[in-house]
């Protein structure tokens, strides 16, 4: 019988690779990062009805999959990103800073242009205790659903989970 072994992993970081220090590591997520210069840069706000978050945005060429279309991944990390920020909404009557992501299902109905205005919205639908049911949709300028992504969230105390992380963050911050 062959013995499996593990592989090692590498102990120092390729001398390219930037890690930025704490403070800096919020501003730099993929999906709403401002300054994540190769991220998505998505800006949600509160919708008129105040029940939903609404991203209007088109993609950039770099983002592509099938020719002139948006990757898969990046449809649903954009469906993730507006069911996370909807979740804000109800994550703060549980007290809690934060939703993380549990289970993600995404629907791709149609392909999604590249350079196209687009919008993304997304809403809790229910909740049950902690957990959070959120859907989200992707649509063109006309209004057609592109895509369509449901979520399953878990609000978490931020400062609890993330401590030593924060402190951290607190320490270099001058």
């Amino acid at each position: 019988m062959a013995r499996k072994t593990a592989r090692k992993m590498p102990r120092k970081l390729a001398p390219d690779l930037h890690i930025p220090p704490p403070a800096q590591q919020r501003d730099i997520c993929f999906g709403c990062g401002p300054a994540n210069t190769e991220g998505l840069q998505l800006k949600f706000a509160l919708s008129q009805s105040s029940k939903s978050y609404v991203c209007e945005f088109s993609l950039a060429p770099r983002f592509v999959g099938p020719p002139g279309h948006a990757h898969g991944g990046i449809i649903a990390t954009i469906l993730d990103e507006a069911m996370s920020k909807a979740n804000k909404l109800k994550a703060a009557e549980l007290n809690s800073r934060a939703a993380l992501t549990r289970l993600l299902q995404i629907e791709y109905l149609r392909p999604v242009p590249l350079g196209q205005p687009l919008i993304a919205e997304g809403q809790v639908s229910r909740m049950k205790g902690r957990i959070l049911y959120s859907r989200a949709d992707l649509r063109n300028a006309a209004g057609d659903v592109l895509a369509r992504g449901r979520g399953k969230f878990l609000a978490v105390n931020a400062e609890r989970m993330f401590a030593r992380e924060l402190q951290a963050e607190r320490r270099s911050t001058p």
